[in-house]
């Protein structure tokens, strides 16, 4: 039943597929005149109508504004009947059944052999092999591979707050991080390993963690071919071509390439050894150092070649090992050609060409480029 004879007669056109509303721009046939200015306003106009009460921000239609109040209400009214998880979008739930609990992820990369859930997620992970980065800041031109990268990165140019934690005010301006950062308060883990059991508070650290399960290494080093499962471990990877140390130590001078050792370096300064010893005394500012410390007591050798058998006590020192069965040399010259095993090898090579001579004889002030023709000459005086 229909309140009035126009809501009928509008009720009607969906039956008869009649579409009377034809735009006089681009010939467009609509069932409704309303349909017909929506569509000249968005379109040939350029005009947003639908303004957030909230925050001022414009949109084109409807069903956008609802969508985008979300984000200020907090309203997720979509729930999932197997595990409670709540969403804004009843497409986002039909997704989330889909892909977590029926396992049902249909679309393949053919680079890598990824499976994807949706569509538009295999888009976005093809973009990690093509480096396409499609959404670009209006305001300083910087360019993303992900819309959401993009937003959050423009609030750096606002310095729009507009998120708050009631429990201790702190503020932010996208919402996930604050939503991450109440977990601090609660400390919820909701995101668990099915392999392992281990929990997590984000759903990126779960994903990077599976990794270790499906020994998955997607990031791909375009010099030497090296894997990685962490894009910042490819991006570290590549300083040891191009001899990058961005992180430079204040109060020596001395520079890393990685965020790791210089956060490490930095700890000698300020003097703070709270790991000891119980052996010999000797103390450490980290406690993975004092675990390799301790297998030089112990004997320990954790890490085995899986074509050998030769065990080693440092991770590290298998991976150089193993170069030796595969003939691999990943560290190559760039003045020459000439391919190494090592990095440190490489360095010591690099000085044929630069000249350097850093190993300095204390008796005669007579200098080498590799510290073996230091000893060498040093036999002389003996």
């Amino acid at each position: 039943m229909f309140g009035t004879q126009s809501h009928l007669k509008a009720h009607q056109v969906f039956y008869t597929a009649d579409k009377p509303f034809s735009c006089s721009l681009c010939g467009m046939d609509f069932t409704v005149k309303c349909s017909l200015k929506l569509h000249q306003h968005m379109v040939h106009e350029g005009e947003k109508l639908f303004r957030c009460t909230h925050c001022a921000k414009l949109f084109n239609t409807p069903s956008e504004l609802k969508a985008h109040q979300v984000v200020h209400t907090g309203d997720k009214p979509y729930n999932c009947a197997k595990c409670g998880k709540r969403f804004t979008a009843k497409c986002s739930l039909n997704v989330h059944q889909l892909t977590v609990h029926n396992g049902e992820r249909p679309y393949i990369c053919d680079k890598c052999g990824k499976s994807c859930g949706t569509k538009s997620g295999l888009k976005a992970h093809q973009r990690l092999h093509t480096g396409e980065k499609p959404y670009q800041c209006f305001v300083c031109g910087k360019s993303f591979s992900y819309k959401s990268s993009c937003k959050i990165h423009q609030v750096v140019h606002t310095r729009e707050k507009a998120f708050c934690c009631d429990v201790c005010g702190k503020s932010f301006s996208v919402l996930s991080n604050l939503h991450r950062h109440q977990q601090t308060h609660t400390g919820e883990k909701a995101f668990k390993c099915i392999i392992c059991g281990k929990n997590f508070t984000q759903s990126t650290h779960l994903k990077v963690h599976q990794r270790i399960h499906t020994g998955e290494k997607i990031f791909t080093c375009e010099t030497c071919g090296k894997s990685f499962s962490q894009k910042g471990s490819l991006t570290s990877h590549h300083r040891v071509h191009t001899g990058e140390k961005p992180y430079t130590c204040d109060a020596c001078g001395q520079s890393y390439s990685s965020a790791s050792y210089f956060i490490r370096h930095k700890l000698t300064h300020i003097g703070e050894e709270r790991y000891s010893c119980s052996e010999c005394g000797r103390n450490f500012t980290r406690e993975s150092a004092l675990l390799l410390h301790r297998r030089t007591h112990t004997g320990e050798k954790p890490y085995s070649c899986d074509i050998c058998g030769a065990s080693f006590s440092v991770a590290q020192n298998l991976t150089r090992h193993r170069l030796i069965h595969t003939g691999e040399k990943p560290f190559r010259c760039a003045t020459c050609g000439k391919s190494f095993r090592q990095t440190n090898n490489l360095k010591a090579h690099q000085q044929i060409h630069t000249g350097e001579k850093k190993h300095t004889c204390d008796k005669c002030g007579k200098s080498f480029a590799y510290s073996r023709n230091l000893k060498e000459h040093k036999c002389v005086y003996t």
